[in-house]
């Protein structure tokens, strides 16, 4: 590719990615106008003819790794997997 077209490949790529974030902002606006709904009414689920929607509380169980570095430096540093990934940016 010549200079001019990454430029123009650039400035395609973030008007898209304006785009994207513009409609990501009015999905999550409808995302907590229905939460809200569903909060003031006291439920966790609701029923339409077509679609069911859910908010419900969820508990998990996670390991927490720097408390176990603390407190355990030497299992942690048996147990510790490295990953690698590629990082695509530009600026």
């Amino acid at each position: 590719m010549t200079e001019r077209m990454i430029e123009n490949r650039i400035r395609k790529l973030q008007a898209v990615e304006a785009q994207q974030k513009e409609l990501e902002a009015q999905a999550e606006a409808l995302r907590t106008e229905l939460k809200a709904d569903l909060e003031e009414k006291g439920l966790d689920e609701l029923q339409t003819a077509n679609f069911v929607i859910r908010w419900k509380e969820i508990a998990s169980s996670r390991l927490d790794s720097k408390a176990l570095k603390a407190s355990f430096p030497d299992i942690y540093g048996q147990f510790v997997k490295q990953s690698c990934c590629r990082r695509f940016t530009v600026a």
